[in-house]
């Protein structure tokens, strides 16, 4: 297990440039099943979720090579129904492969998916918008079994506007017969990528962005060039390091809109913003103020900034709340950041967190990708030395993120 050794209290100042999205990347990935013919995909991050992403991708048969931020991708057509349980079980988001493969191939067998210990996330969703297609969902031993020789169009509503779910069911209905209606569909700039690269490739999608997407189903889609959006978590966080550290940092390369209320609750904190085209430099004073948040879909507080957030505001001052209502299980840095000596309770979903004058290092673990988010910015503004362990969490969301805060002060190294 890697662990990760962070001297805090090393004011963080300059500009740094932020990577693909990896929430992005991931489903597009995915949707080369779809494509028949040769795709380029670039600004792709270097993570290992992106690199079981493309080994999924060449165990169905598809041709993937990773070049630096770029993949390319040969789809000739043969591609195998069953998805291999070694893959699947190391993320979640393996699960978008099924919607493109049921509608290529007329059936899917995959394992239920693995990924971070952050609540149930239960793919029913997924399963119950496949069945409004009319596929046949079996679930026996681990595995889930779909099949539908054709897809047909059909008014899909979801019970909660799930991100996964939207691209999964968006993704298998583009090869529908006949036109598909998703009602309560999430709303996040990564779906915006996913039916833009889609439209690219022939699809006929309308509304993505929004609760309601149109979806005409055509008969192929073919191979495109495409390069992915910023990571809109990645520059919060790296915001948020700035911030924390009593700096001052630029992150380049991100559309603020995509942001806009992380923006709005660090201006509620006095943080100082300078917003331009594609960048925002945040910067704070001697002390900051405590918020209430919740966290919500897009356009709402993210739940993946809300860890990040927490570490934050227990250095805030006053008293701040965060409820949590996306995840049911998604406090469990609360006792890692506890350790460093934060004041932080929690009553079922919601966190209260009285601000503190310091951290102290200690030595932590990472528990998921952005717990481990949260304790890299403890770590960050600690007295003394933090360890945090298991730090290949963090890896499978980040991009070089030890050299990235090296590269504005951070005095942190990665150990084996």
């Amino acid at each position: 297990m890697a662990r990760v050794k962070i001297i805090g209290e090393q004011p963080l100042h300059g500009s740094v440039n932020i990577s693909g999205a990896k929430n992005s990347a991931l489903p597009i990935l995915a949707a080369m099943a779809l494509l028949e013919g040769e795709s380029t995909i670039d600004n792709v991050p270097e993570l290992t979720d992106i690199t079981t992403m493309v080994r999924m991708l060449r165990s169905i048969n598809i041709l993937a090579e990773q070049n630096g931020h770029k993949i390319r991708v040969l789809n000739k057509g043969h591609i195998k129904h069953l998805i291999p349980y070694e893959l699947v079980t190391k993320m979640r988001a393996s699960f978008f492969i099924a919607g493109p493969i049921l509608a290529r191939v007329g059936m899917v067998r995959i394992p239920m998916p693995g990924g971070c210990a952050i609540g149930s996330r239960p793919v029913d969703i997924h399963l119950k918008g496949f069945q409004d297609l009319g596929a046949a969902v079996k679930l026996e031993h681990g595995f889930i079994e779909l099949r539908c020789p054709q897809l047909k169009g059909n008014y899909v509503n979801f019970a909660f506007p799930s991100v996964g779910a939207t691209e999964n069911i968006m993704m298998a209905a583009t090869l529908a017969e006949g036109a598909t209606i998703i009602t309560n569909a999430a709303c996040e700039p990564e779906i915006v990528d996913l039916a833009a690269l889609l439209n690219k490739a022939g699809a006929g999608i309308a509304g993505a962005g929004t609760s309601t997407i149109t979806i005409q189903g055509v008969r192929s889609l073919h191979g495109v060039k495409h390069a992915i959006i910023p990571d809109r978590i990645e520059a919060g966080t790296m915001l948020l390091a700035g911030l924390i550290t009593h700096g001052k940092v630029t992150v380049h390369n991100v559309n603020p809109q995509d942001i806009s209320a992380l923006l709005a609750a660090l201006a509620d904190t006095g943080a100082r913003l300078n917003i331009k085209n594609n960048s925002v430099e945040a910067h704070s004073g001697a002390s900051w103020s405590g918020a209430n948040l919740i966290t919500q879909p897009h356009p709402g507080f993210p739940t993946d900034m809300q860890a990040q957030m927490m570490t934050y505001l227990a250095l805030a001052q006053g008293t701040s709340t965060i409820r949590e209502t996306i995840f049911e299980n998604r406090f469990m840095h609360t006792g890692e950041l506890q350790r460093m000596g934060a004041d932080i309770r929690t009553e079922e979903r919601v966190a209260i967190i009285k601000g503190v004058k310091k951290l102290s290092g200690a030595e932590v673990k990472a528990t998921d990708l952005r717990a481990g988010a949260a304790l890299w910015l403890a770590g960050l503004a600690a007295q003394g030395e933090t360890v945090i362990y298991d730090a290949e969490h963090i890896e499978r969301g980040y991009e070089k993120l030890t050299a990235k805060l090296s590269a504005l002060g951070a005095n942190i190294k990665r150990v084996a």
